[in-house]
């Protein structure tokens, strides 16, 4: 799997890329819906978060790069707020350096693959319930701009 730009593709950062394949595998292979780029709490924003069938939340980050993984001295905090943790990398990146008590997919723009599926560490039912409805909140109001781009200037007068 290789991040080669696709002219079909719009303008996308290699991490953003892996998000793209992570969620369409989510989605084609184990019944998940995705949001990137997901804010579950002030200061804290995940690559992508998916939801899934039985209302399990994964939390994946996207790393395209040693130097990408190395700066990266947050993701302990997202723990917390979901019931599996997954890194996502493409395959010429070094796995070592991941921790071992997380999980890891391979990815690429169009697809991923789950080389070691993360330690489940199930949710609070009222936090769940919580990041459950900010994630749909979240999902229609990206349908929305996308659909209605004008209303967007709305939001900011709720």
């Amino acid at each position: 799997m290789a991040l080669d730009p696709d002219p079909q593709l719009p303008q996308m950062m290699p991490g953003q890329l892996l998000a793209r394949g992570v969620a369409r595998h989510l989605s084609s292979a184990l019944g998940f819906a995705s949001v990137e780029e997901f804010v579950p709490e002030r200061g804290k924003r995940v690559d992508v978060m998916a939801l899934g069938p039985k209302g399990e939340i994964w939390i994946v980050e996207c790393k395209s790069s040693r130097a990408d993984f190395m700066s990266d001295g947050k993701w302990e905090g997202y723990l917390d707020w979901c019931d599996r943790y997954f890194w996502a990398v493409d395959q010429e990146f070094p796995t070592d350096l991941l921790p071992d008590d997380t999980g890891l997919m391979i990815a690429d723009s169009y697809d991923a693959e789950i080389l070691r599926m993360a330690p489940e560490h199930k949710l609070a039912g009222a936090r769940r319930t919580v990041l459950t409805r900010k994630f749909a909140f979240h999902a229609a109001r990206r349908l929305q701009a996308v659909r209605d781009p004008d209303a967007v200037s709305a939001w900011t007068s709720v």
